[in-house]
């Protein structure tokens, strides 16, 4: 993780995006095999200690069920705390998913194919710790199913002015999607795993995973008919997912929530903190699973660049925030946004700004960008940067309303602490699943890119 990669070594315009003379065969071997093979002490390890959040989340979960959200920090008027901030933040995480898989697909940038799975997997894995937290936060566990666009037996339908409502469509159809995108890209690999596979059961496995796949003519012509048709489904849901959740603040009249820049500010930073995410887990596993060669510097070089581009616009967004503030004349307005750079919660402001707009201009450099241990950091600090964001505008709006004689500072306790490390947990048990059990990296979109691929190539 902490080599430094030399730039010099690497011109973007001509070096390979595949590196060390993989084949057709070595690809198929070196993903392969990290399935096959016994999982190494080390994953046990991590898997133990992702396990134990897990089981730390959903011990909270039963005290949080048990005793009421009471044991939240949560106050008057700050009736939304941390459970909606992860809830952004988990949305947010999966938002580069889907770009790196649909967008970058359609406009055939072939540098996405060898950290899409990666990309793909985070996204499904984010989801699910996201639709946890609106869940727990309604108090009422019970009648959760009014969320759902049914009937109650009461006779009451909900309200489908609600956000929460609104919330279920977009980032249901999100998942639904996803976990179709992820899945149709995964059936040629499965294929390939049963073919090799040993043991009887792993066979049986893969063959009714893999769906009968045989890899002919015109299995491949259904196979990207059906990929291109969810890439265009899922590209559309890059902007609406997340422009929806910034409408369960943007539609209140909360100084500091109700703007119109939301959408598309949101959308930004939600791809920002999805690269961020995929930044710290590809160079965990490049390192740990050898695949410099697969995964190469050029992969990192314009994952920071995106980084850099969307942070750009992120802090174009606050800028003009203020302006507005200003330009419109309301002291509510102007207040809820200088309260943000000096009240009491300043000191959250700040190490937003720090990570998320001063941070990511070191990527201007080339020497940082090919500086795989400079980039972890950054990639990490990206996505703290990131949860402040959404702690800066949820917190800092409420705790400041109206009227000066219900403000409250909000301090969140012991509680909601362990609910997010838990979230932690889930995530990374699945990812770690996904790692041990599936090919992390497509062996058939990688191959596409290789020199072998192309019909006019002579092997010597």
């Amino acid at each position: 993780m902490s080599e430094a990669l030399h730039p010099q070594q690497f011109d973007p315009e001509k070096a390979p995006l595949i590196t060390g003379g993989q084949t057709f065969g070595s690809i198929t071997e070196k993903i392969s095999s990290i399935v096959e093979k016994r999982a190494p002490k080390e994953w046990w390890l991590l898997f133990a200690m992702a396990l134990s959040g897990l089981f730390l989340l959903l011990g909270t979960l039963g005290w949080l069920i048990w005793e009421g959200t009471g044991i939240w920090g949560l106050n008057n008027p700050v009736g939304w705390g941390w459970a909606i901030v992860n809830f952004v933040f988990w949305v947010g995480i999966g938002h580069a998913g889907t770009l790196i898989s649909a967008v970058l697909f359609l406009f055939r940038q072939k540098w996405r194919t060898s950290i899409n799975r990666f990309a793909e997997a985070m996204t499904i894995f984010a989801v699910i710790c996201a639709l946890l937290f609106p869940g727990i936060h309604v108090g009422r566990i019970w009648l959760l199913y009014y969320f759902f666009p049914v009937p109650n037996q009461m006779g009451m339908w909900p309200n489908f002015r609600s956000p929460l409502l609104w919330d279920f469509f977009a980032v249901g159809t999100y998942f639904t999607v996803s976990l179709l995108f992820w899945y149709t890209g995964l059936i040629p690999d499965l294929a390939t795993l049963r073919d090799r596979a040993k043991k009887r059961i792993r066979k049986m496995t893969f063959g009714v995973l893999s769906l009968g796949w045989r890899g002919g003519n015109r299995q491949w012509q259904h196979y990207e008919l059906a990929y291109l048709v969810l890439a265009g489904l899922s590209t559309p849901l890059v902007l609406s997912v997340h422009s929806v959740v910034s409408t369960d603040f943007a539609t209140s009249l909360v100084p500091g929530w109700h703007t119109t820049i939301f959408p598309p500010y949101f959308v930004a930073g939600a791809v920002f903190s999805g690269f961020g995410m995929v930044m710290t887990l590809v160079i965990i596993a490049r390192k740990f699973y050898g695949l410099h060669h697969i995964i190469t510097a050029q992969h990192l070089d314009k994952m920071a660049k995106i980084m850099l581009v969307t942070s750009s616009m992120v802090g174009y967004a606050y800028s003009m925030e203020f302006f507005i503030a200003w330009y419109s004349g309301n002291v509510y307005e102007q207040f809820a946004f200088i309260n943000r750079g000096f009240g009491n919660y300043a000191w959250a402001y700040w190490i937003m700004i720090s990570c998320n707009v001063i941070l990511p201009q070191f990527f201007w450099f080339k020497k940082i960008r090919y500086n795989t241990k400079l980039l972890f950091i950054a990639s990490i600090l990206v996505n703290v940067g990131m949860w402040f964001e959404r702690f800066v505008i949820t917190v800092s709006s409420l705790s400041r309303d109206f009227l000066p004689s219900s403000w409250a500072y909000y301090s969140p306790t012991i509680f909601d602490i362990l609910t997010f490390v838990g979230s932690f947990g889930l995530f990374f048990t699945f990812f770690l699943l996904f790692l041990r059990f599936l090919p992390m990296v497509s062996m058939t979109e990688v191959k596409g890119i290789l020199p072998e691929a192309n019909q006019h190539h002579e092997t010597h």
